[in-house]
């Protein structure tokens, strides 16, 4: 299996979200996860409240048992909502939350581009 079919099978466990859907479900509860690197975050700018979280540490910081988790890692029913730049990176990563036992984790399709593209609040690039 080379990386393209391993990147759909994990999108076929994923209920993936527009950057319209995601935003409507961040403003209901859900959490934000911007896992891209610093320079990445510098060089585009951010979605304002989400939680940075590299993609590296994320599934410690998500999963509540993990003695490492962040604040809003209450229970494993959180949903979670990462993105990267494109949403590639992303799909693998919410794939991996559900693997360890986040079942509503999932990402934003298109990720940060596609939500600044949607008009969404941004702040600039550093």
């Amino acid at each position: 299996m080379g990386i393209d079919d391993h990147l759909a099978a994990a999108r076929a466990t994923l209920d993936r979200l527009t950057p319209t859907e995601a935003h409507a479900e961040w403003l209901a509860g859900a959490v934000l996860v911007d896992t891209r690197p610093e320079f990445q975050r510098a060089a585009s700018g951010t979605i304002p409240g989400a939680l940075l979280i590299e993609r590296n540490h994320l599934e410690w910081r998500c999963d509540p048992s993990s003695g490492a988790s962040v604040p809003e890692a209450v229970d494993r029913d959180v949903r979670w909502i990462v993105f990267c730049d494109e949403g590639y990176a992303s799909s693998l990563a919410a794939a991996s939350l559900r693997a360890v036992g986040l079942p509503r984790a999932t990402d934003l399709a298109g990720g940060f581009q596609a939500w600044r593209q949607a008009g969404l609040p941004t702040t600039p690039p550093a």
